[in-house]
């Protein structure tokens, strides 16, 4: 059989041609291949479905779709599913510790089912968080061509005449703790908040991982920003597809398209959107699957040259359908590209450059979601990389719609998320203090849980702006508020975070990306000698597993060694 793909340098051959691979072709025909379709290229369409949360709901579907297109264009789908861990869910609980476990497991089983099958390609489907970075990460691995396809957001829920998020229902939380929304009205906001299938709805993690596939190339243009319930997320399916089927053709791998111009093109984005602190890890993350050093304060640079212009929730007004509204993320490309902001000579999966692709994009002028980069809303970027004595590895704020960048309090110091909460349930805290959570890192959590419970609860008190609050943990897209995450090195490790005692005086200036404890070098030598690890709870399983590995949030929280080791790549097996 011959097609117009030339088996003989696919990865299939191994499974599919010659006398000798008379067993495996059984199999095939067991579930209805016909030879000619055994003989084309194997596709692999990956997704996270699952009924765990509405941000995969979706992708049973889609998947569909998307084998349609493949089949089409002249490919086999094979689809397969891997797990996903919702973070919505597994907030504010021991739950949290495998969502950022879940990022590693993803891109590790994508890899494991396409090298045990020797697919030749893969398109991607993923909706919540660590889905989407972990699915981007194996497509980077495997380095057979490939398509990334978002899952879409959520709509908007609607509660007494205003848009809300799920974001609303956590802070109301801590407006029930203080007395602000009574039983009835918590329940109703529960009810509507979120109506759809879908991810969370603004600028959260997802959305901005999102964003981000779409400004590195991975993603076709305009795939991301369809809300999941919308018909025309079919057409982006089918197109995908299609696409993929193309790249075989011309042999136009991941690693061609994600450069370091690439990813730098993908932090600006992140950064003109006011996107998710998470950001800082994922994308130092898929940088080491591609061997390119691309850490945290890689990452920095960019956010503090790159102007914030789309006016999103959390720190924002509109959320991920109003940007799709005015034309989603190539407005927002668009705008960055003729401001000077973005590679335009960027490779992307349509096989044109970023350039190419914006060339008929026009910005819209009657909207106010997205600036021009000539009246943004801040000259530097929605998030901030913060260095100094408390953080020498780094650390990452949010400042999207904050008014106040500088904060001097006393240390108030937890050991856990779970005192923290109810510390602050219980309003045992003062205005002016810098709420410290640590162990909560990749090794000492295990996992770098998100702290959006508490985070949420302080802002619902009306707290937010009147006190800060650090961690060796992350902080999850929709959080606002003077939070900063990622502090490394990490507690676990005996990072000067592990060294504060109350009272002690913490500087954190967002204008000079500085995080200073009012302590000597000296004091904290001394404070060191005595300090002595602290064992958590996770002695087996998959969790301590992670903690033995992983590494540190500067560099991604990667668990291997990317790229830079590798001997040889599986699609040139």
């Amino acid at each position: 059989m011959t097609t117009r793909f030339d088996k003989s340098r696919l990865p299939s051959r191994h499974t599919t041609e010659g006398p000798e691979r008379a067993p495996h072709r059984s199999f095939y025909y067991a579930m209805g291949l016909s030879e000619a379709q055994i003989h084309q290229p194997l596709v692999g369409v990956a997704t996270s479905w699952n009924e765990a949360a509405p941000c995969n709901i979706s992708l049973q579907r889609q998947a569909q779709i998307v084998k349609q297109g493949v089949h089409r264009a002249g490919g086999t789908p094979r689809e397969f599913t891997t797990i996903t861990v919702t973070d919505g869910i597994a907030m504010g609980h021991q739950g949290m510790k495998s969502s950022l476990v879940s990022r590693e497991v993803i891109a590790d089983s994508v890899e494991l089912a396409v090298r045990g099958h020797s697919y030749d390609a893969l398109v991607t489907l993923a909706g919540c968080d660590k889905s989407l970075p972990g699915m981007m990460m194996a497509m980077l691995r495997l380095n057979v061509p490939a398509v990334f396809l978002y899952g879409g957001s959520i709509l908007p829920g609607r509660f007494r005449n205003r848009e809300v998020t799920v974001q609303d229902v956590f802070e109301a939380v801590g407006r029930h703790a203080v007395g602000t929304i009574n039983d009835a009205d918590l329940h109703e906001l529960e009810m509507v908040a979120c109506p759809s299938a879908g991810s969370c709805g603004a600028q959260f993690t997802a959305n901005t991982m999102a964003c981000v596939s779409e400004a590195i190339g991975l993603a076709l243009p305009g795939s991301a920003g369809a809300p999941a319930p919308y018909e025309v997320r079919g057409e982006f399916c089918y197109a995908a597809g299609e696409a993929v089927m193309n790249l075989i053709e011309r042999n136009l791998r991941p690693r061609d398209i994600v450069t370091r111009r690439a990813l730098e093109n993908a932090a600006a984005v992140v950064a003109a959107s006011g996107g998710s602190t998470n950001a800082g890890l994922h994308l130092p993350a898929m940088a080491s699957e591609c061997g390119i050093d691309f850490d945290l304060h890689d990452v920095g640079r960019i956010f503090q040259r790159t102007p914030y212009i789309a006016d999103l929730k959390p720190g924002g007004r509109y959320v991920a359908k109003d940007l799709y509204d005015v034309g989603g993320i190539p407005i927002l490309m668009k705008a960055l590209l003729e401001g000077g902001h973005l590679h335009g000579d960027c490779l992307t999966v349509t096989g044109k450059t970023v350039a190419e692709n914006l060339a008929r994009v026009r910005f819209p002028t009657d909207q106010d979601v997205v600036l021009p980069v000539t009246r943004p809303l801040s000259a530097g970027g929605g998030v901030v990389v913060l260095k100094g004595n408390l953080a020498p590895q780094g650390a990452i704020v949010k400042v999207a719609g904050m008014q106040n960048l500088v904060h001097r309090g006393p240390a108030l110091c937890f050991d856990c998320e779970e005192d923290a909460f109810e510390a602050v349930q219980q309003r045992r805290y003062q205005q002016g203090d810098v709420i410290v959570i640590r162990y909560e890192g990749p090794r000492g959590g295990p996992g770098m849980r998100e702290m959006l419970s508490t985070t949420a609860a302080i802002y619902g008190q009306g707290m937010g702006e009147k006190v800060a609050l650090i961690t060796d943990g992350r902080f999850s897209g929709a959080t606002r508020g003077f939070c900063i995450g990622h502090v490394g090195p990490e507690a676990a490790v005996g990072g000067p975070i592990a060294l504060l005692a109350d009272g002690d005086r913490i500087t954190i200036d967002a204008t000079q990306g500085l995080i200073q404890v009012d302590l000597t070098e000296a004091e904290l030598t001394a404070r060191r000698a005595k300090w002595t690890p602290r064992r958590h709870d996770y002695q087996s399983g998959a969790i301590w597993r992670y903690a033995q590995t992983v590494g540190d949030a500067e560099k991604g929280a990667i668990t291997h060694p990317g790229g830079r080791a590798e001997t040889h790549v599986y699609a040139d097996i």
